[in-house]
């Protein structure tokens, strides 16, 4: 179903790409959007227990596009550094595919959220946990399970 690397040197193993998606504070959510045209929103995520986390408003176009249809695609790039001598780019990007769903459970919700609060702002968690407390009702909740993933690389 899902097409393999072309250029095997540059493949990243599971564990690499995994470690990217455990590092990385940003990437590009890609949905079937309004029209059938794709939409690719850039936004903030957490990985953990093997799926990827995206919290947004309870209403929009990332929100609808996600309930009309559950597929998705989710990239992070970690490295990207042009070499201008060389006509080339270094690089180091994971592209996740996979079954994509709104969270309706309010304890998994304020699982999620917490993770963002622990994962991307240490040293903030009781000023995080106030604020979930405030905006959990006002906070949808995506999450993708990942059904392919792939990495790839280009260091030089």
């Amino acid at each position: 179903m899902f097409r393999e690397m072309r250029r095997k040197k540059q493949e990243l193993s599971r564990m690499e790409s995994v470690a990217l998606l455990e590092r990385a504070t940003s990437g590009v959510l890609a949905v079937l959007g309004d029209g059938d045209y794709p939409y690719a929103v850039p936004l903030s995520f957490v990985y953990y227990d093997e799926k990827l986390y995206f919290h947004c408003a309870v209403t929009g176009h990332k929100l609808d596009a996600v309930k009309r249809h559950p597929k998705a695609s989710f990239c992070v790039i970690g490295q990207d550094h042009v070499l201008p001598e060389k006509y080339t780019t270094c690089f180091r990007s994971a592209i996740a595919f996979g079954r994509v769903r709104v969270l309706e459970d309010p304890a998994e919700k304020r699982t999620v959220m917490e993770n963002f609060v622990t994962q991307k702002h240490p040293g903030y968690e009781e000023l995080g946990f106030r604020m979930i407390e405030k905006q959990l009702d006002k906070t949808a909740v995506i999450r993708i399970d990942p059904i392919s993933m792939t990495g790839k690389a280009y260091l030089g």
